[in-house]
């Protein structure tokens, strides 16, 4: 679903984005493909499939929750069906099987043009195409069984039925308005029927057996007897060709037959008439309609992105709504995260609707609904026929501080000066509507609201007109509370405002190239900025007082809200800047342009660190409050994509791009939440992102410790003390019955014994004196050592021994314990080595501590150990001075840092 290329931004076949990697879509639910009604048996539930885009989504009709999310297949799916295993779905000439609502399991390949119509049938899968050729599949071995050509001059196929208890035969119909009924097993024409002069768009099965409803282009509906080629009755719709029909089949005998209008029409079967009409059911045609089997519940699905279900159950006939899931029907223009949870996406759509998409579940979406200058009357008018209704939201502003008291969204109309408040709480359009005194006699061409702005306390808003005037007006009532400068604030339009997160500033944006800031409170001008060309947005995130200003030069200027100046200038993008929006912490701003890239600029150290190109522009994009999600809207496209930042579960590089980075195509995340596929690949080819070996010792001129625990160095002077704390108050128990155990020789690395070692104590009971005189391996390694002056076997000996060992080694050292002037000296010399490669370095502090205190008696009196110490002494003493040097440096660099007013 996600395409995911290479993690390192700088490298020569990346070209994706580092930082972010598609994770779903939202706000997808049906598309112009008519939905599948399906039944399964185990689970004794009917089930609902619709088309997004390259994937179908499958629901249950008990609550229209979603079930499942099928993979994404190579195109957009045109035509789906369903048997009782497999959901059939059609991509340009290739018809796919899915089993389990996921993943595909057969593959039909052998059409020129593209699939018009599926039809499972028994064991067999029936497809047609532009040219008319209709080709039986054998589901299982996907092989052709039969092929049909038709000429599309004479019968160009439109509509396929297979009549009920008609077996092996399949009814055609035509666009020139006549029926053929075939036998596929023999492969002949039983019959034609001569038709009704208009091209057949609909067949559908009526409950009684020989008789089926024909929906024709002309707007008549035919319910015909096969059997017999009698027309039993007509009816005719008004709103053009018959797109959906369906019967009842729970006791009512009847019909409803949908429109490109959306409208339903519902026709009495035994009284030959109009049972009644079903307005604006869908703002689009009526793509698939079905009644449940046995119930009184009518699922209906338009390319208006709505799955609606009507419940029978009222007097009249009529259906009300009872269930729906609902999506933008015409491209979200502006998006924006609501609240501080990161789990709403408000989203503004040219279809002129507000609505909020949950990140978490569908369950939680809503829709605001339609602005309207009238409520009452728009709703008398309904959807066709509103002039009531306001133009498109362009830019809005929410905040949530005091939604549940009052209304918290402002927003301004395309072309429209009024500026409208919305109310996330009750889901609706607000009370008030708001608008300067001066326009509301004289209506003057051009002027509108280009910009709002909502203060955090949710107390005022601030509207930018294009005549260059601002005015501030309390949410709570709507009044006019002041406007700034003593007629407007700029000569040219309004492109942006902005309120500080205090109310003590008001920044606005004028098209003649200034930026002026204002006292909130008293609307006094008190400071401007030139500005290198128009700005076209502002974006002020208020946490940090940074300003964002996209510019008309495609160039991007930020603004210092403190001192007032400008802090960083980039430049990149190759077309108008659409949306900008800054992560949580206030370090990236993310930018959209025309040029369908969307780039990430760092701002502490002004460089480009991410940049990825889509197929469509991204017209809004809005990053999560919590900052684990990037939102974007696109040109010509009605859902909401969430790329996840992939800096909070993953290193990632942020390398500044060279100036020559050409990035590629990302392909937009489906409706299934998906992982990288190619994550591994991922971090083979990144050669930052391999896990980092360290050497064991960096440079000469470093010293380097050792990476054993503290345990083992830390406490060797203090081990008499240790041993007097942990002396047992009283002799072990020994268990009557003790558990099993297998051997261990004693040591810090635990090793079976062998047999031979577990038996070797018990054979003879006869001291063997030569085992108290033995030398150790160290003291062995040390003689050695003293001759070849190589010293790491004695250091690796000593390493892996645990502090009470080193005490005992170190003791056996000196003649009394076993050991010789010789081996003293030679330890001495060990310690120099460790001194002189500067490894180890904390172990050779202990050691040397150790045996000072162990051996003192005797040092002072051999002088060939008195000249070994006379050596080391001064050297000990130089490293010291050269590392306290350091230390000092550091720490006065890092007090400066946390005291100094940077």
């Amino acid at each position: 679903m996600s395409s995911s290329g290479d993690a390192n931004p700088g490298s020569a076949a990346g070209g994706s984005s580092a930082l972010f990697a598609g994770f779903r879509a939202l706000g997808l639910y049906s598309n112009h493909v008519a939905h599948v009604l399906r039944y399964h048996r185990r689970h004794r539930e009917f089930y609902l499939v619709t088309a997004a885009g390259r994937s179908f989504h499958t629901y249950n009709v008990k609550k229209l929750g979603i079930v499942a999310v099928s993979n994404a297949l190579p195109e957009n799916i045109t035509c789906l069906a369903a048997d009782r295993m497999l959901v059939f779905a059609a991509c340009g000439s290739i018809l796919y099987a899915l089993a389990r609502n996921k993943e595909v399991v057969h593959t039909y390949k052998g059409h020129g043009t593209d699939i018009r119509l599926v039809l499972p049938f028994g064991d067999h899968v029936i497809s047609v195409d532009g040219d008319s050729i209709l080709i039986i599949w054998d589901t299982e071995s996907e092989e052709e069984y039969l092929q049909l050509n038709f000429d599309k001059n004479v019968f160009n196929i439109s509509a396929i039925l297979h009549p009920s208890t008609y077996l092996n035969k399949i009814l055609l119909g035509s666009e020139q308005g006549s029926l053929q009924l075939w036998n596929v097993k023999s492969n002949k024409l039983l019959y034609t029927f001569p038709g009704w002069g208009a091209g057949v768009t609909v067949l559908e099965q009526a409950p009684a057996v020989d008789v089926i409803a024909v929906g024709l282009v002309s707007g008549h509906i035919i319910v015909h007897n096969i059997r017999f080629d009698e027309m039993l009755m007509k009816f005719q719709q008004d709103w053009g060709p018959i797109t959906a029909i369906a019967f009842r089949t729970d006791g009512h005998p009847v019909m409803a037959a949908g429109s490109p209008v959306g409208h339903i029409g519902l026709w009495d079967l035994e009284e030959k008439k109009l049972l009644g009409q079903m307005r604006d059911t869908h703002s689009t045609a009526v793509s698939g309609m079905s009644f449940v089997q046995g119930e009184p519940l009518l699922i209906t699905n338009g390319s208006d992105n709505a799955i609606r279900i009507w419940i029978f159950d009222g007097p009249v006939g009529n259906g009300r709504l009872l269930r729906y899931r609902m999506g933008h029907s015409a491209p979200p223009t502006t998006i924006r995260y609501h609240g501080q949870n990161g789990q709403q996406i408000l989203s503004a759509g040219q279809d002129g609707t507000l609505q909020s998409f949950s990140t978490v579940h569908e369950r939680f979406n809503k829709s605001l609904g339609r602005g309207s200058i009238n409520k009452k009357k728009s709703k008398k008018k309904g959807l066709q026929y509103d002039t009531m209704a306001l133009p498109p939201i362009t830019t809005f502003a929410a905040e949530t501080a005091r939604q549940s008291d009052w209304d918290g969204i402002i927003a301004c109309h395309q072309g429209y000066v009024t500026c409208t408040t919305w109310n996330y709480q009750k889901s609706s359009m607000g009370i008030h509507k708001l608008k300067p005194k001066d326009f509301s006699k004289n209506k003057p061409l051009g002027v509108y609201a280009t910009a709002v702005d909502i203060t955090s306390c949710g107390n005022f808003a601030v509207i930018g007109l294009t005549t260059g005037h601002v005015d501030v007006y309390n949410m709570q009532s709507g009044i006019h509370r002041g406007r700034y400068g003593k007629e407007k604030a700029h000569d040219g339009s309004i492109r942006g405002v902005a309120v500080d997160g205090l109310n003590q500033i008001t920044v606005t944006a004028g098209s003649e190239g200034l930026i002026k800031f204002w006292k909130f409170k008293t609307t006094n001008f008190t400071h401007s900025v030139n500005l290198p060309s128009s700005p076209n947005k502002i974006l002020l995130h208020r946490d940090s007082g940074i300003l964002g200003i996209a510019m008309d030069d495609f160039g991007i200027v930020i603004l210092d809200m403190e001192t007032r100046k400008i802090v960083r200038q980039f430049s990149g993008h190759q077309g108008q800047i659409n949306d900008m929006t800054f992560s949580p912490d206030g370090r990236w701003l993310i930018s959209a342009s025309m040029d369908c890239t969307i780039r990430t600029w760092d701002l502490p150290s002004g460089c480009l660190v991410d940049c990825f190109l889509l197929d469509s522009a991204a017209v809004s994009i809005t990053m999560s409050p919590t900052g684990d999600f990037l939102a974007s809207s696109h040109v010509d496209d009605l859902g909401i994509y969430l790329w996840s930042n992939r800096s909070l579960y993953s290193l990632v590089s942020l390398r500044p791009l060279p100036s020559d980075y050409e990035p590629s195509v990302v392909m937009l995340p489906g409706t299934c939440p998906t992982q990288d596929v190619d994550v591994t690949g991922e971090e083979e080819t990144n050669d930052e992102m391999i896990d980092y070996d360290s050497p064991e010792h960096l440079g000469e001129a470093l010293v380097t410790l050792s990476v054993l625990p503290e345990s083992r160095w830390k406490n060797l002077l203090n081990l008499d003390i240790i041993k007097q704390k942990n002396k047992p108050k009283e002799p072990p128990k020994v268990p009557k019955f003790a558990p099993f155990f297998i051997p261990t020789v004693p040591g810090l690395i635990p090793r079976y014994a062998s047999a031979e070692q577990e038996n070797g104590g018990q054979q003879s009971k006869v001291v063997n004196l030569g085992v108290l005189t033995q030398k150790s391996e160290f003291c062995i390694q040390l003689e050695e050592a003293l001759s070849s002056s190589n010293y790491r076997s004695p250091i690796s000996v000593l390493k892996e021994l645990g502090p009470s060992n080193v005490e005992v080694e170190l003791r056996s050292l000196s003649p009394d314990g076993g050991g010789s002037v010789e081996v003293m000296q030679s330890f001495l010399r060990m310690i120099e080595a460790m001194l002189n490669t500067k490894r180890d370095f904390e172990l050779a502090q202990a050691y040397l501590a150790l045996f000072l205190k162990l051996h003192l008696k005797i040092l002072s009196s051999e002088p060939i150990l008195l000249a070994e110490l006379s050596r080391l002494s001064p050297q000990l003493e130089e490293i010291w001075i050269h590392l306290q040097t350091l230390f000092n440096q550091s720490l006065c660099i890092l007090n400066y840092v946390k005291t100094a007013l940077l």
